[in-house]
């Protein structure tokens, strides 16, 4: 299928060919026909883009910040890596869609296939979107109209926060898509409507919409006008609807307003507040976020969890349909809005008219329908024939950025034939395709795991589907690579356990044993007969707690996630098999345990021992792994995978690297090799299972 993709790094749009979407639970998988572009955030994301990497750092001065402690920490090569990485990757654009439904997900009441609905889809041929973003168009309502209601709901959203009332007087600051649909909702409110802007096309639009304006670019002063608009007694509420890196919209806002007025900020702006523009008339305001409740919280666009409606009346959705609503009974006039269209293969027109045409506004990209769209829904894209390969050709489940960036270039370079790449939504998965060299791209990992010319599958997806993958690949006789964790429950690892027992190879990618450090750490160790210590500290970091990782259920939790590589690490270095455990989390008076910050002591059956501090509540500017090792009156200590120094270590004092290896290119060789000669797995399964099992009963008592 052709979607639209804005390449960040050079600026481009490209209309790509992608494989097209599977229908997911909780999801509607839509055949498109209009999606519209907005003028707003898509002017900024394309401007963003085409500009220079010096003009990307200014935008965002908080990642050069970033990017200079990661140099620090982590090295130049390393820092660098993972910038052009970030930026290399095409970014899917759009989020206003309408299509019919093709297929309704699992979980999903209320919609059927052929229904037409509007989604916060991307501009796509076809679109997955969670059912709680999609709602029903009414019969009256074209498909061209309806493609606004999306931008509709963040307007509507701004003015629901406003509280406007019949007959109060309000400001619109800013009369591009949104500023001009909020217009006509106010003004159907009954609501008196000042719209302020420099495009004399848009100030027109507003007038015939039943605004009085105010023409910037005329040298008309916004703040007598609005002062005679409002009879003296300043306007009741302010919208900015627009796009501006100075804060003085925002007081030119406040002192528009009478005592106790609203301003509500729908665009950007700088926010250097003048306490004494909203003290001295207790003006409020606020930050509108999007279409309206919902919005990132991943319970309700993704697990499709509504909100009762007699505690949250209007939602994203909800607040799609009352536009369409408004649609319906003609209230609104989209039609004076349109002012291109343009075939899908024709986007990047589309874009050059939105970043060129300073009277454009509503630019609307529209879809073959009927026969002329058979085929667009293909799972599958080939991109090259392999030639034929002994041993290890390779289908990749998952193309995120640690799967993307690190894993596949190491399969490569080990000698790994690339057949098929998988994501859900296809964009990366064709990024990397085409870019590291894979034979097919897809979103069907069914589809590979049944594909007989596959005998090996890295499993690089979200953590939840690991086992599930892993176990189904086993069972067809495929060697398996799982970048960790293995699985999330005990349940899980004994299934995967029954399926390995059976001769494909399995192994998870615990890296850091494969590091350079550890291995010459490890050749160190072997000559030390008695018990070792070991302290690991992790600066692990934050992370939001609805970020997906934290969630038991998909991410396993950070312990399961990623602690799973440091009681693998000690496990090596210890050479010795867990005996026992403890775990302490930290936990305020009364309150839930962290499991993010805590300490975990492993007992080894030698003797030995080993404290790992898995810590998220440091500074960035920290560097994130250090291992200590105490044993036979010598010390090692291990530092971010920069260096590795000895103390009474006779012919060893000290190793170093510019530049970080964690040991990724030498895990994946060694697995690529054994598939290749017939061998056993790098890491023995028994100590794969092991760690897993250590890794889940830590996270439950940490809980």
């Amino acid at each position: 299928m052709k979607q639209v993709l804005q390449d960040l790094q050079g600026g481009k749009t490209l209309v790509a060919d992608v494989p097209a979407p599977l229908c997911r639970p909780r999801h509607l998988r839509i055949a498109t026909a209009v999606s519209l572009i907005s003028a707003g955030t898509e002017r900024m994301l394309t401007d963003f883009a085409r500009g220079s990497l010096v003009s990307k750092a200014l935008q965002q001065p908080e990642r050069v910040v970033d990017a200079i402690r990661k140099v620090r920490t982590d090295g130049l090569a390393s820092t660098y890596e993972a910038i052009r990485s970030k930026l290399d990757q095409p970014m899917a654009v759009g989020y206003c869609n309408v299509g019919r439904v093709l297929e309704v997900g699992k979980g999903v009441e209320g919609f059927s296939p052929g229904d037409r609905v509007v989604s916060n889809g991307r501009h796509a041929e076809v679109v997955v979107s969670p059912w709680t973003l999609c709602a029903r168009i009414p019969d009256g309502v074209d498909d061209g109209s309806a493609s606004f209601a999306v931008l509709g709901a963040v307007a509507l959203q701004g003015m629901r926060l406003a509280e406007p009332s019949l007959g109060e007087c309000f400001v619109v600051t800013g009369l591009g898509l949104v500023g001009l649909l909020a217009v006509q909702m106010l003004r159907a409110n009954g609501c008196r409507v000042l719209g302020i802007d420099t495009n004399s096309q848009r100030l027109a639009l507003a007038r015939s919409f039943g605004a009085e304006t105010v023409d910037l670019s005329k040298n008309e002063d916004p703040l007598e006008r609005a002062l005679a608009f409002s009879r003296g007694r300043g306007v009741d509420g302010v919208l900015l609807a627009l796009s501006a890196k100075s804060s003085e919209p925002v007081s030119q806002a406040a002192k528009m307003c009478r005592k106790r007025g609203r301003v509500v900020l729908i665009g950007v702006a700088g926010l250097d507040l003048n306490r004494a523009d909203f003290y001295e008339k207790e003006v409020s305001f606020q930050v509108s976020c999007s279409y309206g409740p919902g919005r990132y919280d991943p319970s309700f666009e993704e697990g499709g969890q509504d909100y009762p409606v007699g505690f949250v009346r209007w939602t994203e959705q909800r607040n799609f349909e009352a536009v369409l609503d408004m649609m319906a009974e003609g209230k609104l006039d989209l039609g004076a809005l349109i002012t291109h269209r343009f075939a899908i293969e024709d986007a990047e027109k589309g874009y050059d008219v939105l970043t060129s045409v300073a009277d454009s506004l509503g630019i609307l990209l529209t879809y073959p329908v009927g026969s002329a769209a058979d085929g667009r829904a293909s799972t599958t894209v080939r991109l090259a024939q392999h030639p034929a390969s002994r041993g290890a050709r390779t289908g990749f489940i998952g193309a995120g950025n640690y799967g993307g960036r690190v894993l596949i270039k190491a399969f490569k370079e080990a000698g790994a034939a690339l057949d098929t790449i998988v994501s859900a939504s296809g964009v990366s998965a064709m990024h990397y395709g085409r870019k590291m060299g894979f034979a097919n791209v897809s979103s069907d990992s069914d589809a590979v795991l049944a594909n007989d010319a596959i005998d090996t599958i890295c499993i690089a997806s979200r953590h939840d589907s690991h086992a599930r993958y892993a176990s189904a690949a086993l069972r067809a006789g495929k060697n398996v690579f799982v970048e960790k964790p293995l699985c999330l429950t005990l349940e899980e690892l004994d299934d995967i356990a029954a399926c390995a027992d059976a001769g494909p190879l399995l192994m998870v990618g615990f890296n850091r044993r494969f590091a350079p450090m550890v291995v010459k750490a490890k050749s160190l160790l072997a000559s030390i007969g008695e018990p070792k210590v070991f302290v690991m500290t992790v600066n692990a970091g934050a992370i939001p707690n609805a970020h997906w990782t934290q969630d038991e259920e998909v991410g396993g939790g950070r312990i399961v996630g990623e602690a799973c590589h440091f009681i693998d690490l000690l496990r090596h270095l210890a050479g010795s098999a867990v005996h026992d455990f403890d775990i302490t989390a930290m936990a305020k008076a009364g309150g839930p345990a962290r499991s993010d910050i805590a300490t975990l002591t492993l007992r080894f059956a030698d003797g030995s021992f080993g404290v790992i501090n898995y810590l998220a509540n440091g500074h960035k500017a920290y560097p994130k792994e250090r291992l200590e090792v105490f044993c036979a009156g010598r010390v090692l200590v291990l530092d971010n995978f920069r260096s590795l120094v000895g103390f009474g270590w006779p012919g060893f004092s000290r190793m170093s690297s510019w530049s970080q290896d964690k040991g990724q290119g030498a895990c994946a060789a060694a697995f690529v090799q054994a598939v290749k000669t017939g061998g056993t797995s790098p890491i023995p399964l028994d100590e794969i299972l092991e760690v897993s099992r250590v890794s889940i009963e830590a996270a439950a008592r940490a809980r």
